[in-house]
């Protein structure tokens, strides 16, 4: 196998906190996605909907998961794609129904080919239908997923129906994780950590942004991650004042910095890292300064991320701190801070942290306050147009009972740490 797979308890469990939340006489839908097209007849490749992974392990297309509360206990039925004659020439075989049960621990194993056959028995006689719509997905397009077209048909079919979105009981679910979760996340924070360490270890004067990330998806893919987490970043220069920018095509120039962002995923689960390298090998003073006012609020957050504080605190502190360090580093002074406390979103636009877990921005309300067993990222950053100079530095925190404990404490991160890497 590409990753090792969770035990089949974990999606069974999952399952059964689920049935608990919905009401009596209902059904649950949830759907698989579909691979997305590019041009022609070519995909992007497929990513499993996250939420279908959570509750099933299944990792490939052409999908339903059926919950029905209409008994006690509940019942489940898993519809799976058949592997027919052209799919095993052109794609190879898809999971028997005997593997499916195994991954996911349901005995009632069907073909996705007789869902809709089988529909009408499970929902004719219920009350409520509860579908899942990720809310966020594709949030400012007109992007349809496959979990939202397969509600708009339910609902047209089923016009008499109560329909109810089952997404804040699944995301209050995901908001903690499970041990055996955070075993998959440490494995893709090992295999990013290596990344890293290739990429410093590479990065010199002169070579393109792009070659930093073939450098990373090397180790990636040897590392047994099928996909970076999310699409990398690779700044340098001013570019790294640009927050999302990917197109990472330029020339890293000697005296200018490198800001890299980027985190691999395993199983399904990502991580997510942020550090800001000297392209030479050396710090400069301000380079370095700078560098050191980031550091400074980095520590000084993680120490307040703890349970019961909130992420939409920790953003407001973090930006106190950072109005500070504005004033320290001469950008700007007391005066103009006070007179106009938003310019220190000029130079830090962005939050502090966010969930992190099956998918790289998870699911959890940032005024919901701070629980063991959340991971959430750890991100501020400094970024002066003015002096094409950003740098931005993150790691990945897990919420304990008595703090929290950084999952990429070792990877390289202080100055001197940085420069001894990049020697070797």
């Amino acid at each position: 196998m590409r990753y090792e797979k969770i035990a089949n308890s974990f999606y069974r469990e999952n399952r059964k906190k689920f049935a608990e939340k919905i009401l009596p006489n209902s059904v649950a839908i949830f759907s698989t996605n579909d691979p997305l097209p590019t041009n022609a007849d070519g995909t992007f490749g497929f990513i499993q909907n996250s939420t279908f992974f959570y509750l099933t392990g299944i990792d490939q297309e052409d999908g339903y998961l059926i919950i029905d509360k209409r008994k006690t206990p509940h019942q489940e039925i898993l519809f799976i794609r058949e592997t027919n004659e052209k799919i095993r020439v052109w794609e190879g075989e898809m999971l028997s129904k005997e593997e499916a049960s195994e991954i996911s621990g349901i005995e009632n194993v069907e073909w996705s080919s007789a869902f809709w056959q089988k529909i009408e028995q499970y929902l004719n006689n219920c009350l409520n239908i509860y579908t899942h719509i990720d809310l966020n997905q594709g949030k400012g397009t007109a992007f349809r997923s496959r979990e939202k077209y397969l509600t708009t048909l339910l609902k047209r079919k089923f016009q008499n129906k109560n329909f109810i979105n089952s997404s804040e009981i699944i995301d209050n679910l995901r908001i903690i994780k499970h041990p055996l979760e955070i075993i998959q996340i440490r494995k893709a924070i090992e295999i990013t950590k290596l990344g890293f360490e290739r990429a410093a270890k590479f990065l010199k004067v002169g070579i393109y942004e792009f070659e930093l990330e073939a450098e990373i998806s090397h180790e990636f893919y040897k590392g047994r991650s099928r996909n970076h987490a999310f699409q990398p970043i690779m700044a340098s220069g001013k570019n790294a004042c640009v927050l999302h920018y990917i197109t990472n095509n330029e020339i890293c120039n000697n005296n200018e910095m490198v800001l890299m962002d980027f985190g691999a995923e395993y199983g399904n689960y990502k991580a997510d890292m942020t550090r800001t390298l000297p392209i030479n090998g050396k710090f400069s003073e301000r380079q370095a300064e700078v560098y050191q006012s980031v550091l400074y609020v980095m520590q000084a957050i993680k120490k307040q991320m703890v349970v019961g504080n909130t992420i939409e605190d920790l953003k407001k502190e973090t930006q106190n701190l950072i109005g500070k360090e504005l004033v320290k580093l001469g950008i700007c002074s007391a005066s103009e801070l006070l007179k106009d406390p938003k310019t220190i979103l000029k130079y830090f636009p962005h939050g502090v942290s966010h969930h992190l877990g099956l998918d790289v921005h998870d699911v959890g309300d940032r005024k919901r306050p701070l629980e063991t067993g959340m991971l959430l990222t750890l991100e501020p950053g400094i970024y002066i147009n003015e002096e094409n100079l950003g740098i931005r530095l993150e790691n990945d925190i897990l919420i304990t009972k008595n703090g929290n404990e950084d999952l990429m404490k070792d990877i390289p991160l202080e100055i001197i740490e940085i420069e001894n890497l990049m020697k070797k």
